[in-house]
């Protein structure tokens, strides 16, 4: 996945999400904020991307997003629990006391095991969860998690990870519209 593929890829998100006046918020773990860089490498891209939360710690996923510490305890860090919450808490907060005209009404959430280290044989390096969350404003909101075994050196699985994030907004919200 070149730098190339990546902005084509956001302009794609680009037009999507201002043809249906969208507005995006971002909750990143392994991608250390790279999805809302993508975004904002994009001129214009304030229209439509309201702000992204990276939330390395367990501590910040709970305190930033209001993910749960049982989710946290029982699936861990990397699960479609704890993305599906994060998705769910980034909406809350970025949209906390803004009208629902303006409040980001799609998430993405990404937290995964890049390595090379942190790695177990239940999740092995390159285990990435996804998940989006949105809707149509003031309507009902829905959500979609996956889970995917990338491979790679650090670098290849937090870049594949942006592009599977950015390409599952699109499958995902066209698919809702």
């Amino acid at each position: 996945m070149t730098d190339e593929a990546l902005a084509e890829l956001v302009d794609r998100v680009a037009r999507w999400a201002l043809g249906g006046n969208h507005r995006i918020v971002t909750a990143e773990s392994c991608t250390g904020g790279w999805i809302a860089k993508v975004f904002t490498d994009l001129a214009g891209s304030s229209r439509w991307f309201e702000c992204g939360f990276v939330t390395y710690s367990n501590i910040a996923k709970v305190r930033d997003l209001g993910v749960s510490q049982r989710t946290l305890d029982e699936q861990g860090a990397v699960s479609e629990a704890t993305v599906r919450e994060m998705a769910a808490g980034a909406l809350n907060a970025a949209g906390a006391g803004a009208s629902v005209e303006v409040a980001p009404n799609f998430s993405i959430a990404v937290s995964g095991i890049a390595g090379p280290d942190g790695g177990s044989v239940e999740k092995p390096v390159g285990t990435v969860w996804f998940c989006v969350s949105g809707g149509r404003r003031g309507g009902v909101i829905r959500t979609i998690a996956e889970g995917r075994l990338l491979r790679g050196d650090r670098d290849t699985v937090r870049r594949l990870s942006v592009a599977h994030s950015l390409d599952l907004l699109l499958r995902f919200g066209t698919l809702i519209q």
